[in-house]
């Protein structure tokens, strides 16, 4: 007997976390009944266990994608405005695979896509700490304390910001680049704490995730992990392969 949402998250439908709200909004039913309390176990072999209507199965085999994300994409599998997803450029895997995290409509960059519910999971919660790497155009040149408030904490509106790497890559007028290290990922938390110190954002990027980096991918273009780099992400999840 397994938690329902680990049931969700280990069928590759969505993380943990997204399968809980799920389960919260009534999208969710066990054996034709709808849950929408936590709690609830399903055993595999037995319980029929359906989402939106379809019957969901656990994933036997399990994808590890690294997507290029260009801007004017958004990090959903479905968008009801119509815009581009990217769902859409992965839709060669052969394989039902979801965004780990989210990189905005006008950010680009690193954005992991995978069937693993589990790792998902962890690597976007803070306590993990896994390092998030971007590069940010931003408008006039930052300061030595601009920079120093920012790696001890901005106050956004959701709470202090943790402690973050900053450097100053270039320094110009009318626009500099700095490259900033997080553990977070709050919604547009880069563009925010940038925008909290009056360096409002240019054009931002996502180069790294944990020791993953975009070397030899093209924008707009995916490819699976290597063995080697899957141990590693869960090495750092404290997770076994």
């Amino acid at each position: 007997m397994i938690r329902l949402q680990k049931f969700i998250a280990m069928s590759g439908i969505a993380s943990r976390r997204a399968g809980e709200q799920m389960i919260r909004d009534g999208r969710v039913t066990v054996n034709g009944q709808t849950v929408t309390k936590m709690g609830v176990t399903v055993d595999p072999a037995v319980d029929k266990v359906e989402v939106d209507n379809r019957p969901v199965r656990i994933v036997a085999k399990k994808e590890y994608i690294l997507l290029y994300k260009p801007v004017g994409y958004v990090t959903t599998l479905h968008d009801p405005y119509g815009r581009q997803t990217v769902k859409e450029l992965v839709n060669d895997v052969g394989t039902r695979v979801f965004p780990v995290g989210r990189l905005d409509l006008d950010t680009s960059g690193l954005l992991l896509m995978t069937n693993d519910g589990q790792l998902a999971n962890r690597l976007t919660h803070p306590s993990y700490g896994v390092e998030k790497e971007y590069v940010a155009r931003v408008h006039d040149v930052p300061t030595n304390e601009t920079l120093t408030l920012l790696e001890k904490g901005v106050k956004l509106d959701d709470g202090m910001t943790a402690p973050a790497k900053v450097r100053l890559v270039r320094g110009g007028q009318p626009t500099s680049t700095l490259a900033l290290i997080i553990k977070e990922g709050r919604n547009r938390q880069v563009r925010r704490m940038l925008e909290a110190v009056n360096h409002p954002v240019v054009s931002l990027k996502r180069v790294r995730v944990g020791s993953l980096t975009l070397t030899g991918v093209p924008s707009g273009t995916w490819r699976r992990l290597r063995t080697a780099e899957v141990k590693g992400l869960m090495r750092e999840v404290g997770m076994e392969y």
